[in-house]
């Protein structure tokens, strides 16, 4: 299968890390993360949705990230994946049983997220925030011997985001759920994005145990003028599109640390993997 099409869901992290909260911390506190991330797909979904084989590829992502309460209406964002690992498997001969073409690895950092999140109404049973997030190219874009080993797309994004929320309870159960739409405005020819989802949790033993799920979708607007795909093949498109569903457990060791573990998968796309991903983090909530 030509890497031209083969297209990682690391679009899909990268966009989505910056997540869907819409309480504001509060004055001085704060949660942060340290996550692992690890894809690996043998398939992808092509620019007509259709699922089609490729070779095996890999992407490994180790990231921080945290949000800290500068008033109680105003939060700073930070997502930095700060090593990045994307491989590919040997191709043997199924006929032969013969080395094809030799496996490959490359490591780097990857783009970053930074966001201020502004609490528009703040109230026990309903929150209202708006999201500004910039996109920071620092990842590489053509990375590996023939460019598409990348663990960035090289362009300036900035998006804006609307976030409801609102905490109830089912028989003594505390619940939450959120909604959020955002518009992605893209540099460097990209074409612009609408995005949009919505999550919802449930807290046992205490508020020790959460249970997560939650939805994310991107549209294109194909508004831009570059290839879906580069000369060297690309893990970062122009036009990729996907709905995908996740869930999380988290657990709190303490009152403040504790520790998660999510699975996503995209159950429909455009120029994006097929397969799900999963990851594990540990995480400080100060209160």
């Amino acid at each position: 299968m030509k890497l031209n099409y083969i297209l990682l869901v690391v679009a899909t992290l990268f966009v989505t890390q910056i997540t869907n909260a819409q309480w504001t911390k509060g004055k001085n506190k704060g949660y942060y993360k340290l996550n692992s991330w690890l894809l690996v797909s043998d398939q992808h979904y092509t620019n007509s949705g259709a699922i089609d084989p490729n070779v095996t590829r890999s992407t490994f992502n180790l990231s921080f990230y945290g949000e800290y309460g500068i008033t109680d209406r105003l939060d700073a964002i930070a997502y930095i994946p700060f090593f990045t690992r994307v491989a590919q498997n040997d191709q043997i001969s199924g006929t032969i049983n013969e080395l094809i073409q030799e496996g490959e690895a490359f490591n780097s950092i990857g783009d970053a997220d930074i966001a201020i999140r502004y609490g528009i109404l703040k109230k026990s049973r309903v929150a209202l925030s708006t999201t500004l997030k910039l996109g920071i190219p620092i990842g590489d874009d053509a990375g590996g011997s023939d460019g598409s080993f990348q663990t960035g797309d090289g362009e300036f994004n900035q998006q804006l985001q609307l976030d409801l929320g609102v905490p109830f309870t089912i028989k003594d159960l505390p619940l939450y759920a959120k909604t959020y739409f955002g518009y992605n405005n893209r540099t460097q020819d990209f074409s612009d994005e609408l995005h949009w989802g919505a999550e919802t949790g449930i807290s046992f033993l205490k508020k020790k145990l959460w249970v997560i799920g939650r939805l994310n979708a991107v549209q294109s607007l194909k508004n831009g003028s570059r290839s879906a795909q580069n000369s060297q093949g690309s893990i970062f498109a122009n036009n990729i599109e996907y709905t995908s569903i996740g869930g999380e457990v988290a657990y709190y060791i303490t009152k403040k640390l504790g520790v998660s573990f999510a699975y996503t998968s995209a159950v429909s796309g455009r120029i994006i993997y097929a397969n799900p991903s999963i990851s594990a983090g540990i995480f400080l909530d100060i209160k």
